[in-house]
């Protein structure tokens, strides 16, 4: 017999984590890969497991200790060639592309095919990691390739996340000074943007890095670098280091039986705009470097609004160009009134059916000229943020080298089951089509990883998943939030669909009232002869968090006595949803009496 030291593995950028569990005691035998014991961040908990089978000799840990990677957990006896055989630190790959850069998830053991793996996910986005985490739930070994240091793509990393942290902020700021009719005063609000930055880091960092645990709690290697077909079952990765995503000039091969890809997509750029560090795209709004005191908003839909929020409330004075008729293109005009009769003070121009034509950088600013209806002469700013959209990746990744059918916008087709053209290759996220939101892409990579799995596991049931969402939300999270889910009043009259509408002002809501923010409205559209919902529309304070009901009732099939029947709590802003169902049937006792039809 020989004894080991078991020690902590490498488990992320972890550090001083608190053990809340053992599981083990002395004398227990004990089994390879079983938990010893369990540890807790602020970020996720885990079970740390046993690298070799034996008894446990002596325990070197107890409840409430603080144990870092390399702290020994426990002495076990074990047979005196299994432990020389096994390294202490982990258990070694049978076979694996190579070796993940520090801090990255412990490497998972291949298949029994001659592939790297049963899976390969392009992508760790919301899409990305989804499906390889789904995929690994389903005992699938998986491969996950991103060029971030961190999980999350751009959602997590400088998108999604980052931005709610920011605005999370401006609209407690708001709040403050909305306060003021109340009778409480605060004074003027003093920001630190150094601290600012890194509360919005913070925040990242904190998801990121608990994706990063739960991958090695789940054995998902994660390989970094940029990833590019180089044939129908490999994947060639460019080496990435650093913060960001620059190349170090090696590479590696990894071969797959199957492929999930979750490239996402990028944002969108005027071919004229000078290239000028007060020129910025979402990702360098999202940087803070500092508060301009003109700002000019290309594209007047969501990603550039909620910036424009987060800029205003700061200090900025802005200025919106829009090619289109209207802002925030696809919700409902009677909702983007409230919206726009809200946001007035923070623009000095909103710019409708004008296009920006040209941009010039100098001393003063970035001097931009317009073309349209009332465009005014050439404007200077100090900060231009290109919201323009995004494209999607699919002509970054060489899919034509395994086959894979790339539009020439760069989106990749795909059936209900997520697969492309190439029957073991999927595709997922924004670089399937629109819309291009985080929530889409997560179901579709759950439901990529039960078909990949299904087919690989010979389980008819997951082989058969497809995604068949009647719906699916879109919210801007500006204030006041707008939200809405199927179909909208100004398709309906485009489609000629016939629908009943019941639209609840906020006026009539005490909890609103009594938050000092009636300005909002639920709006609910029921077809005119099934009665079913088809669809909601809600602007006002917190719209994004009730939409949801909205969505699930159409899912669900349920019509206006379903809803209005279903008791809501009094008094939320929730409640309002119910409210709008009872005004279509006509039992709502908080407005006036309806005219009779």
């Amino acid at each position: 017999m020989s004894t080991v030291e078991i020690k902590v593995p490498d488990i992320g950028d972890f550090k001083d984590v608190g053990v809340i569990e053992v599981l083990v005691q002395p004398g227990d035998a004990v089994k390879e890969e079983q938990g010893l014991i369990t540890v807790e961040s602020d970020k996720a908990s885990m079970e740390i497991p046993s690298t070799h089978a034996g008894v446990v000799k002596s325990l070197a840990v107890k409840l409430g200790d603080k144990v870092n990677r390399g702290s020994v957990i426990l002495t076990l006896e074990t047979a005196g060639a299994e432990a020389a055989a096994k390294p202490a630190t982990g258990p070694a790959p049978e076979v694996a592309p190579a070796a993940a850069p520090a801090g990255a998830p412990v490497a998972a053991s291949a298949g029994s095919s001659a592939y790297d793996c049963d899976v390969l996910v392009l992508g760790s986005g919301p899409a990305g990691y989804s499906a390889a985490f789904r995929a690994a739930d389903l005992g699938l070994n998986v491969i996950l390739v991103e060029r971030y240091a961190t999980l999350g793509g751009v959602c997590l990393n400088v998108g999604c996340i980052p931005s709610k942290a920011l605005l999370h902020v401006a609209a407690v700021i708001d709040e403050a000074h909305h306060l003021a009719a109340a009778g409480v005063e605060f004074g003027a609000s003093k920001v630190n943007l150094d601290t600012l930055r890194a509360h919005k880091d913070k925040v990242v960092g904190k998801l990121t890095g608990g994706l990063g645990m739960m991958a090695k709690m789940r054995k998902v290697t994660v390989v970094r670098g940029y990833g590019t077909f180089a044939d129908a079952h490999r994947v060639t990765v460019e080496e990435t280091g650093g913060d960001g995503w620059e190349k170090t000039g090696k590479k590696q091969t990894v071969s797959f039986e199957r492929c999930i890809i979750a490239a996402g997509s990028e944002a969108a750029h005027l071919p004229f705009m000078p290239d000028d560090p007060r020129v910025v795209d979402s990702t360098g709004a999202l940087a803070l470097k500092s508060v301009p005191k003109r700002m000019l908003i290309l594209g007047g839909g969501i990603i550039g609004l909620e910036m424009g929020t987060v800029y205003s409330t700061l200090g900025a004075r802005l200025d919106v160009v829009e090619m289109l008729p209207g802002l925030m293109n696809g919700a409902d005009r009677d909702l983007v009134r409230v919206w726009q009769k809200m946001n007035a003070p923070r623009f000095d121009h909103i710019m409708l059916n004008t296009r920006t034509v040209g941009a010039k950088a100098s001393k003063k600013g970035i001097e931009v000229s317009f073309e349209g209806d009332g465009a005014p002469a050439p404007q200077t700013y100090d900060l231009v943020l290109q919201a323009v959209g995004r494209r999607p990746n699919g002509k970054k990744i060489a899919a034509e080298n395994a086959g894979v059918a790339v539009t020439d916008r760069g989106f990749i087709q795909v059936d209900a089951q997520l697969r492309t053209n190439v029957p073991h290759i999927f595709a997922v996220g924004d670089i399937v089509g629109q819309p291009m939101l985080a929530h889409k892409g997560v179901h579709e990579g759950h439901v990529a990883a039960e078909v990949v799995a299904g087919e690989r596991l010979g389980d008819d049931a997951l082989a058969r998943s497809a995604f068949n969402a009647r719906v699916v939300p879109s919210v801007a999270y500006t204030d006041p939030e707008v939200a809405w889910v199927g179909l909208t009043e100004d398709q309906a009259k485009e489609q000629g669909v016939k629908v009943k509408k019941a639209a609840f002002p906020w006026s009539a809501s005490g909890r609103a009232i009594a938050n000092g923010r009636d300005e909002g409205m639920t709006k609910l559209l029921f077809d005119d002869v099934s009665g079913q919902i088809m669809g909601g529309s809600i602007v006002g304070t917190n719209a994004g968090d009730m939409i949801g009901e909205v969505a699930l009732a159409i899912e669900m099939g349920a019509d206006a006595v379903d809803i209005g029947s279903t008791i809501h709590p009094h008094p939320t802003l929730g409640e309002s949803i119910g409210m709008a169902a009872e005004m279509a049937h006509g039992s709502c006792t908080d407005v006036p009496p309806q005219r009779k039809k």
